[in-house]
């Protein structure tokens, strides 16, 4: 089973990613991290990443699809989890032509919906301990009373310097430039639900399990 996950800065796709990675062994494909990874792999392909990254230039999309495409025909789990691609209707229309060639299919488009103001109240409360990674919310999870992180012990937390509301403000608006034609262009080809993204981070998982198991 091969899906998109589409939701704003801080919607939680990356938390519903791993749990769709450990419950269903679907593989999640990271536009950045495939990237990295190939840069140093010394393949061709790597080789041609590595000089365009090595001169400031941008990826093209010929690259990522080429990128996917190893992905695609080296892996055989429990699908793929397309995570940063596409972001543009031209992205769209590759990976279609993709999933075509290699004989897949696209099973799923899921949009996590959220409520802006929400959102940015969620995440400008936001703290991660900085020893462990484990993140802690002023509203909803505080940091334990003795300054200690509950899973590690360290005391180091830190807050992302980004997490502020106007440069989240910022963040959401260009998310909602750039996806919202690739809202409608999935709409329209029938592929698109969307669940609520601000609930609880299990009823998403539920949300979610009950549009893959449909």
């Amino acid at each position: 089973m091969n899906i998109i996950l589409l939701g704003p800065p801080g919607a939680g796709k990356g938390t519903q990613a791993r749990h769709l990675v450990e419950m269903r062994n679907m593989v999640q494909l990271s536009t950045g991290d495939m990237l990295r990874e190939s840069k140093d792999s010394g393949t061709e392909m790597g080789k041609i990443v590595a000089d365009v990254m090595a001169r400031g230039d941008l990826v093209t999309d010929e690259i990522v699809i080429g990128l996917i495409r190893e992905k695609i025909e080296a892996e055989n789990g429990g699908g793929f989890i397309f995570d940063g691609f596409p972001r543009t209707l031209a992205q769209a229309d590759a990976l279609g032509d993709l999933l075509d060639a290699t004989g897949q299919t696209l099973d799923a488009v899921i949009e996590m919906e959220v409520d802006d103001d929400a959102l940015v109240a969620r995440i400008t409360a936001r703290s991660t301990c900085g020893n462990c990674g484990e993140v802690y919310n002023d509203q909803f999870k505080p940091q334990p009373a003795d300054g200690k992180c509950s899973v590690c012990g360290a005391s180091d937390f830190k807050r992302r310097a980004d997490d502020n509301e106007e440069s989240l403000r910022n963040r959401l608006m260009e998310y909602y430039k750039k996806t919202s034609p690739l809202i409608g262009y999935y709409y329209a080809k029938g592929d698109l639900t969307k669940v609520n993204g601000l609930g609880e981070i299990t009823g998403v998982q539920t949300a979610i399990a009950g549009v893959l198991d449909h």
